[in-house]
């Protein structure tokens, strides 16, 4: 603090904001294709900017990583509220929302070689984790339950659990379809 002022970072230009954002995306789908080991320049390639841009943005992939899983964190947990303003109904938004849950996930387990790597730096994401999507999954259950569309004692850190454990089956079998599996395991939920 200079003269009781609160100093800040500067903020990024929106081009730059874009950039960053585009990066993100594409690196996640990368890692999801071909591991978080894949090549920078394919990171590069598939977000629409050179080398120079990644490395400045993340001097290191542990950096990429990182901020590839706080990015489809934060997406997800955005996207709570969005989903029970535009849907029809509320169990309707936890659809659509646990759709996204598992997007997220699938891209997780494209990082779950690195994130088990022992870098210090990995250990807080889980908390990250529980503390950004367990408070948007209560909001949705809560509304879906005041619906009458799905039990009142349905604990949000029990649906994530499950949902996740149904997520750790995808690979590349094509006998294993997660989102088949996870629609069964949601449909189930519905109250009749």
């Amino acid at each position: 603090m200079a003269d009781g002022k609160e100093e800040r970072a500067p903020r990024k230009r929106a081009d730059a904001r874009r950039n960053e954002q585009n990066l993100l995306d594409a690196a996640a789908a990368v890692f999801v294709e071909s591991g978080v080991d894949a090549p920078v320049r394919e990171i590069a390639k598939k977000a629409g900017v050179g080398m120079g841009t990644i490395y400045r943005h993340f001097p290191t992939r542990s950096d990429l990583v990182i901020a590839v899983f706080r990015h489809q964190v934060d997406a997800c947990a955005e996207a709570g509220p969005v989903l029970l303003a535009e849907c029809a109904t509320p169990y309707e938004a936890l659809v659509r929302w646990v759709d996204k849950f598992v997007d997220f996930l699938i891209t997780k387990h494209g990082l779950a070689g690195a994130m088990q790597s022992g870098d210090a730096r990995f250990g807080p994401l889980h908390a990250y984790f529980l503390e950004n999507l367990e408070p948007v999954c209560a909001k949705l259950l809560e509304a879906a339950a005041d619906a009458g569309e799905v039990p009142r004692d349905l604990a949000p850190f029990a649906l994530l659990y499950a949902i996740g454990n149904l997520c750790a089956g995808d690979g590349n079998d094509p006998r294993y379809d997660t989102r088949r599996l996870v629609g069964f395991f949601v449909a189930g939920l519905r109250e009749r």
